[in-house]
């Protein structure tokens, strides 16, 4: 699947683009000229990645706060392709399963009730 040039270029922007602006904004406003060139300097193999890695906090809070504004603004959703998988089909035209994987389900969610039923059991109010 071909990818759209305009979901690749934000997605660019919000993962490498932003960090790296907040980091080097960040710089500035504490010591102006000075601070961000510092990260320019040679003593770092690779400056950008730093200054992403710096940038990251600060950016992972506005692509939340901007996914709190629209789901997906901040955080684009990445498109994916789903495929079906051959299954095993019997005689009868059923699916064929492993009765131990059909034991630890039932095991797993019989768990799962209890729980539920001491959660219900502590948030109902004491009468």
């Amino acid at each position: 699947m071909a990818t759209d040039p305009f979901d690749a270029l934000r997605l660019t922007l919000m993962q490498d683009v932003l960090p790296v602006g907040l980091a080097v904004v960040e710089r500035a406003r504490k010591g102006a000229a000075r601070e961000v060139m510092a990260a320019f300097d040679g003593q770092e193999a690779d400056p950008l990645g730093s200054l992403r890695e710096e940038g990251e906090p600060a950016a992972s809070q506005l692509r939340q706060g901007l996914d709190r504004v629209s789901p997906g603004l901040g955080n684009p959703v990445m498109k994916v392709e789903v495929h079906d998988v051959a299954t095993e089909v019997g005689a009868e035209g059923a699916h064929q399963a492993d009765p131990q994987d059909a034991l630890e389900l039932q095991q797993g969610l019989a768990r799962i009730a209890a729980r539920l039923e001491q959660l219900e059991q502590r948030l109902e109010p004491n009468a």
